[in-house]
């Protein structure tokens, strides 16, 4: 897809050649700033789809008309965004954008209209453009030979004026390296459990080597068990695939700079272990890779942007299977910090994963660790889909991770981790349990990788119900790429 800016000439709108026009009407426009943006005849093509019902600014309505008098192009679109910032922007345009889709264009010019101070674009609405775009026309193929026919659409051009044309085609660079990213997390996560597993993500990681510059390194088993990996390992030996330990490395700052380092949880088909979960759904289980699929693809967006920071990926990949070498509830495991844990529910095994991980991060001795993981449905239950639940002990780190998710339209939410939560996890046998009781799932989740990050800054994203949608819209979001790669891009150097 091809983004590029246009400043439209003395004709205006009329004058745009474009096989479609979108515009973007913000907060329901006065007539005399619709009357100068559209000129007389589109104006009175939009006031009277209004007077019929046809369009009544409702958040994300589109209205698509055709060969209307006074405009070029063949095909002009309305749709109604409610305020200027960018989250309802990029709502905006996708809904926009999935109205002209499937018909013939093959360009598309994007203009918006608002009173006042809000009639302008930043470089954020342009990023938020091509999020969108990509996002609107994305269809899952590669499974799926009788998938849709790809839309017709090429180009996509943003109209704005001569002094923002530089900031915004900035924008337009990042979004274009943002949304690839994005797209690989969502295609990686929409793949089954038998074309994802451990290897095929160990061969995406290797993918970023070439053409980006990221230096990967893939762990074996046994590696993992020279390290002490036992907790991981736990988890993996009820597989016959093979555990990958797979890190990445971008090194775009300085030699002495602290890198940032994230860390994905990669269970490429949770089943639950011994601890069995029910049918009913288990399919979307291959999304419980979407921490590491959301790790792949902010490296190759900041990779692409050449961001001026140092960044360490750390995906610690298996499947979670049933068999008679699945370890067993009750089973304890001493994990790559010496720390051992008593397992007593094998579905909680992404925090078993993540922990080694946790520890071998601080090798790099990093500025800060994040992990991300699809960790538990109690966050989901607390949350619901839009936000992703945000787990730090320390302030500004939290700050910073939930500003990046609001600028990304990307957001979490700050729960608790009050030192009373990490009672639940006592056990008899062990220094800890891998679960506490139902009430407060997801805090106690948090408490338990906690215990494994004492010698650095750390934040926990849980993204089990922003990960991927379920029903007649089934599939992966990509998310949270735009916060993450917002928050790592905010640590870069000039």
């Amino acid at each position: 897809m091809d983004f590029k800016t246009v400043v439209p000439g003395a004709s205006g709108l009329s004058g745009i050649a474009a096989d479609a026009v979108l515009v973007v009407l913000c907060n329901k426009p006065s007539k005399a700033t619709l009357m100068a943006a559209l000129g007389e005849a589109p104006h009175a093509a939009l006031a009277g789809a209004e007077k019929l019902g046809d369009f009544s600014h409702k958040p994300a309505q589109a209205l698509v008309m055709h060969h209307v008098a006074g405009v070029k192009s063949p095909r002009l679109a309305f749709v109604a965004c409610p305020d200027a910032s960018a989250k309802s922007w990029r709502r905006a345009v996708l809904a926009g954008v999935a109205a002209i889709k499937q018909g013939g264009a093959k360009s598309l010019a994007v203009t918006f209209v608002a009173d006042g101070d809000a009639s302008s674009l930043g470089a954020a609405h342009a990023q938020m453009l091509v999020c969108a775009v990509d996002e609107a026309l994305y269809v899952f193929r590669a499974t799926k030979p009788s998938a849709p026919a790809a839309s017709s659409l090429r180009q996509v051009l943003l109209v704005c004026d001569k002094a923002n044309a530089a900031t915004q085609g900035a924008g337009l660079r990042t979004g274009q390296a943002l949304a690839a990213g994005t797209a690989m997390a969502r295609e990686c996560a929409n793949r089954p459990g038998n074309h994802c597993t451990p290897a095929y993500l160990a061969s995406q990681a290797r993918s970023l080597s070439r053409p980006w510059g990221v230096k990967v390194q893939v762990l074996e088993r046994k590696d993992c068990e020279k390290l002490g990996m036992n907790s991981f390992l736990a988890v993996a030996q009820g597989s016959d695939e093979a555990p990958k330990f797979i890190v990445m490395q971008w090194l775009g700052g300085g030699r002495k700079d602290a890198p940032v380092v994230l860390v994905g949880k990669g269970i490429t088909f949770d089943t639950g272990g011994i601890s069995l979960k029910p049918a009913g759904e288990m399919d979307e289980m291959k999304y419980d890779m979407g921490g590491a699929a959301s790790v792949l693809g902010t490296m190759r967006a900041v990779a692409e942007m050449k961001a001026k920071v140092n960044l360490i990926g750390i995906i610690p990949s298996c499947e979670n299977m049933p068999s008679g070498r699945a370890v067993k509830p009750g089973d304890v495991v001493t994990s790559m910090s010496g720390q051992t844990i008593e397992i007593l529910n094998t579905d909680a095994e992404g925090r078993l994963i993540l922990c080694d991980a946790l520890t071998y991060a601080e090798r790099f001795k990093p500025a800060a660790v994040v992990d991300i993981a699809t960790l538990t449905g109690a966050c989901v239950i607390a949350l619901g889909h839009h936000r992703s639940g945000l787990f730090s002990a320390d302030d500004n780190l939290a700050a910073e991770l939930l500003d990046a998710g609001e600028q990304a339209a990307d957001p979490a939410w700050r729960m608790p981790l009050d030192a009373e939560y990490d009672d639940a996890l006592k056990s008899n046998y062990a220094d800890m349990g891998n679960v506490g009781g139902r009430a407060g799932g997801a805090i106690t989740a948090a408490m338990f990788l906690k215990r494994f990050t004492g010698k650095y800054p750390w934040a926990h994203l849980d993204i089990a119900g922003t990960a991927w949608k379920s029903g007649a819209a089934k599939g992966a979001t990509g998310r949270p790429v735009g916060l993450l790669t917002g928050f790592v891009t905010g640590r870069a150097k000039a």
